[in-house]
This record gives structure tokens, C-alpha cells and sequence, in this order.
């Protein structure tokens, strides 16, 4: 089992910046990625970002890539997202998600993720 806390999230004007750090405290040894998937009001769930934990090489959806940005810190097992440049449309529930299949580590389908957190709230307003 993985187990998932997301912080951060909150309101930010368009143009700001916000931070989303996720912790995976207790065993992370056999997990193979690590991202975000997100769900903005009145739609389904969808992939944001995953990170591979061995190696770190991330990959990201279309309408983030240059935006955010993820690093992980192995020994205190957490993965952090900065989000710049932040646009209205990016206010949704943002969810941190973590697979143990090698697989999972460059598809760019939610559905591919085993373990979420609680999600976290993220509001950029206009």
C-alpha cells in the first residue's frame, strides 16, 4: 500500500504561482511513479504530470509542460509541483497519484494510477 498527502493548493490570481508538495510517508520502495492528475468543475479526472522515482525523468501533459515543474527529494519520499504562470484554467482539485508498475511511469492516462491522496483545492482566479 502507498499512502499519499497532498498540502498547498489555495487562490491565486492568473499569471501567480503556487506549490503542491505530496508526501509518501512509509514504504516507497517498490513505487515506479510518482505524479498529479487533476479534476476541474464538472469534468473528469485528467493526468497533469508522473514522475519516475527511480531516475526522476518526468512526463507532462500538453497544457502544462513549461508551466510546472516537479521535483522529488528521495530520502524524505516527497514530490513537489511548482506551478507558474497559472491561468483560470487550471482551477481544479489536484491529486496526487503514485503506481508501482514500470509502465505507468510514461503513460499519460490517469487511469493508469493505483494510489491517490486526498486532493487539494487550487483556484486561479481572472
Amino acid at each position: 500500500q502507498v499512502q499519499l498527502v497532498e498540502s498547498g493548493g489555495g487562490l491565486v490570481q492568473a499569471g501567480g504561482s503556487l506549490r503542491l508538495p505530496c508526501a509518501a510517508p512509509g514504504r516507497t520502495g517498490s513505487m515506479a511513479v510518482m505524479g498529479w492528475v487533476r479534476q476541474a468543475p464538472r469534468k473528469g479526472r485528467g493526468f497533469v504530470a508522473g514522475i519516475r522515482w527511480i531516475g526522476g525523468i518526468g512526463t507532462y501533459a500538453k497544457s502544462v509542460k513549461g508551466r510546472f515543474t516537479n521535483s522529488k527529494d528521495n530520502a524524505r519520499n516527497t514530490l513537489s509541483q511548482q506551478m507558474n504562470s497559472l491561468k483560470p484554467e487550471d482551477t481544479a482539485v489536484y491529486y496526487c497519484a503514485a503506481d508501482l508498475r514500470r509502465t505507468t511511469a510514461t503513460s499519460t492516462s490517469e487511469r493508469e494510477y493505483s494510489y491517490w491522496g486526498q486532493g487539494t483545492q487550487v483556484t486561479v482566479s481572472s
